[in-house]
């Protein structure tokens, strides 16, 4: 339970903590079993594709079909993501349980790279602050990496 509060805490929308000022509380500390970070956490390379918002990514692993998020559906997923000096901060795959999140209900840069993949693709992306946590105290901070694996598009009720 204190796993899922911390991806909680770690993705829930930005508008969640605009609408309480106060709510910033600090993320429960990371899972204990990490993963290496990619050898490329740093910066993305010079064939990573850019988006006119700044976010970067890479196609690790092709998906089937067509089918893409859309705002107002949840996409399971594996996950896992880094800071760009290597240290994991959260992991669905450490805690071998995929998540399911609305998409409305992430940080922007995460709903982006989403409602790009098909089911069974798997990116690499590079958020850029602005479209993570935008400096706000006790979230991580600066440019974030994520390894995404979208497993499945759950359509909106």
């Amino acid at each position: 339970m204190r796993t899922l509060a911390l991806t909680l805490t770690l993705l829930v929308a930005p508008a969640l903590a605009h609408a309480d000022p106060a709510n910033q509380a600090t993320p429960s500390p990371s899972p204990r079993a990490t993963l290496p970070a990619p050898p490329d956490v740093a910066a993305p390379p010079a064939h990573a594709t850019r988006t006119s918002s700044g976010l970067a990514y890479v196609v690790l692993a092709p998906g089937q079909g067509a089918r893409r998020p859309a705002r107002d559906e949840s996409a399971e997923v594996h996950y896992t993501g880094w800071h760009t000096d290597g240290r994991m901060f959260d992991s669905s795959v450490t805690r071998g349980q995929p998540a399911t999140f609305p998409l409305r209900a992430v940080i922007e840069g995460f709903a982006e790279a989403l409602a790009l993949m098909t089911e069974g693709q798997r990116i690499r992306v590079w958020i850029p602050e602005a479209l993570a946590y935008g400096g706000r105290p006790g979230r991580p901070a600066g440019t974030l990496v994520f390894e995404i694996e979208l497993l499945r598009v759950v359509p909106a009720p």
